[in-house]
């Protein structure tokens, strides 16, 4: 199986996937992330307890990768502590940009590693980081 064959099978499997996209009735952190110029649109919802990420959820709509990449992110950070959530976030960033190789950040970001290739799809690459900027903005403003 080819890495394309791979990517496409990943994205497809997290696009259809439900576990991660519903409300969350206890949040401690709330962000909508928009997305105007293909109308990628999620609020991510976050349960933060002790400085560890217990729950998140999102809901919203848009392409098959921003989903995938939301659904992704949150199996990634779930039990995590929000400066680990925040060392993932920084890490898919520069993989997309192109500043980490992929086989580098394997081990930080497991199977999000397959969207590595967005970067070469310029068009793609704001579908992919939606949910990961929209967490960041998330941490950084716990709802009241």
């Amino acid at each position: 199986m080819d890495l394309s064959s791979v990517y496409t099978e990943i994205i497809m499997e997290h696009n259809q996937a439900k576990h991660n996209k519903h409300q969350l009735t206890a949040t401690t952190h709330k962000e909508r992330g928009h997305n105007p110029s293909c109308g990628d649109d999620i609020t991510l919802a976050l349960t933060v307890e002790d400085n560890i990420i217990i729950d998140a959820a999102y809901d919203g709509m848009g392409c098959a990768i921003s989903q995938a990449s939301t659904s992704m992110m949150i199996d990634l950070v779930k039990g995590k502590t929000v400066e680990e959530a925040r060392e993932k976030v920084s890490t898919f960033i520069r993989l997309i940009k192109g500043e980490v190789n992929p086989d580098d950040a394997l081990e930080a970001l497991e199977d999000v590693v397959v969207l590595s290739n967005i970067k070469n799809m310029p068009a793609r690459v704001k579908c992919a980081v939606l949910a990961w900027h929209t967490l960041d903005e998330a941490l950084n403003n716990p709802s009241e």
